[in-house]
Order: C-alpha cells, then structure tokens, then sequence
C-alpha cells in the first residue's frame, strides 16, 4: 500500500489469470480450467507481477485466491515446463525457480491479507500457493499434495520446507513433503492445514465473506499484524517483543486507533481509515 503511485496504469489485460476488485477485495482466478489450473511459465510471471501492483494499491485491502472448474490449481504444467526446463542451463533453471519463489514471497510480504478458497486438487505448486495464502477456506472436496518428490525433485520447492512445519508442525510437515501423499479436506481440517472447511460448494463464497470481513477492517493494523506473523517466525523471543513495541509505538500515533476511542466513547462502530 503506497501512498506514492507511479503514473502507470494498473495492468487490466492479464493472459492467464481474472482479476476482479470491488469495496477493497481483490480477487484473482486461475483461469485455465482446461488444465485445472496448471501453472505455466507465463502464469507464474503473471502472478508475481499482479501481485506487486496489486501491494501499491492503497484500495485494496484483502484478496481472494480462487480457481476457475473442477479445482483449485493442479500445480506446474507438466507439458509445458517439465521439458523445457530439462533443456535449460543452470542459470535458466535459477531464474526460473526464483521467479516460483517470488510469487511466494509475493502472498507472504504483500500488505494485506490473502484469503485462498480451495476446491478439488491443490496439487505441487497450486498446495503451495493455498499454503502461502494468511487463511485457507476449503472446500470438503478440496486435497493437498506437495508432489515434488514425486517428479524426483526436493519437497522444499517455494518455500513448502520453510512455510508447511510452521503451519502443521515438522512431523506432519515431514511426511506430506517427503511422501508426497494426497491430504484431504477432513485431515487437512485436523493438522491445521486448512482455517476453515466449509460447507460443499460454499468455499469461493465463504472466502469472499471472509475478504469482505477483513477489508472493513483496520488496513494498517492488518498489514501490521501480518507482517509481524512472518518476521518474527525467526526472531528470539527478546527481538519479537522489542518489534512488537516500536509497532504498537507507531500505530498508538494513528489514526484508526485515535478512532477506535472515539467509537468507543461515542458508542458506535468505529470508522476504519487505515492510517
């Protein structure tokens, strides 16, 4: 969220991916249900691009993850990038999987929270896109794989090694990313891999009640808070405290929570301006 837009338009025309916005939510659709949503070259660029657009647009104040068919995103296209990385240099491979990374870092760093709605296969990348999302809204049909190992590469592919023990503990973490084994919603449910499991056929629109909820909130003090949520994974406890301090210092002189008291005094809801 900057407060600081370049000249340049918002890009509208995006080739593998529907973006829509409306009252703060930002929702973005894998669009080839053909393929059930599998990744290719271009859709993994394209992701790490909106994302960076979408985090200096001071408008928008959640997102929604969703896919467009039978599922949620079947991870990379086997087709399109198994081959040609095979034929690629090592300088060519690092470029490409730090761009897979950067669509990581993308949801984990952007100011405001993102909301993944699974349906059906979250499968390779598309598990690990829904696991770097801040909520994760599923479906009962959903299922997770982290099928790196599979294809005969590492399980920590994007940051899965990194993100998945601190959401699911390292002996849950272990076994999905070294065996490669579907989860469905119900264990999902149970492991903490999932926020919510909802009823059939209702994820995309719990999601969005969900985003509209978080939109209305206090942007600065989500941004905030979620910002804390990953930096201070690594820090000591000593560190943490001294951030949460300086954090709190700086949004006591804001005016959401100058607000928040006056609400409170006047009692009515409180009107959020996140600054």
């Amino acid at each position: 969220m900057s407060p600081f837009p370049s000249s340049a338009r918002r890009t509208e025309d995006w080739r593998h991916l529907r973006l829509t916005t409306a009252d703060g939510v930002a929702t973005v659709t894998l669009a080839r249900p053909e393929k059930l949503n599998a990744l290719t070259f271009g859709a993994y660029a394209d992701l790490r691009d909106l994302l960076a657009e979408l985090s200096r647009e001071r408008s928008v104040r959640a997102l929604v993850l969703a896919g467009e068919g039978r599922g949620f995103c079947s991870g990379g296209d086997v087709d399109e990038i198994i081959g040609a990385t095979l034929a690629m240099d090592t300088a060519q491979l690092l470029d490409f999987n730090r761009m897979t990374g950067q669509v990581v870092r993308a949801l984990r760093e952007c100011p405001f929270p993102v909301i993944a709605a699974v349906h059906g296969v979250a499968a390779g990348a598309g598990a690990v896109l829904a696991l770097a999302a801040d909520f994760r809204v599923a479906d009962p049909s959903a299922r997770f794989a982290f099928l790196f190992t599979r294809v005969g590469l590492s399980g920590g592919d994007m940051g899965a090694a990194y993100l998945l023990p601190r959401v699911v503990g390292l002996g849950h973490a272990t076994r999905l990313l070294m065996l490669g084994e579907p989860v469905r919603a119900p264990e999902a449910e149970r492991i903490g891999l999932i926020s919510e499991l909802a009823e059939e056929g209702r994820a995309d629109a719990r999601a969005a009640e969900l985003a509209r909820r978080l939109a209305e909130g206090p942007a600065l003090a989500l941004a905030q808070t979620k910002a804390l949520l990953t930096a201070e994974l690594d820090m000591p406890l000593a560190a943490a405290v001294e951030m949460d301090a300086a954090t709190q210092a700086l949004l006591m002189h804001g005016d959401d929570y100058a607000e928040f008291h006056a609400a409170f005094t006047e009692k009515r809801p409180p009107k959020w301006q996140g600054r």
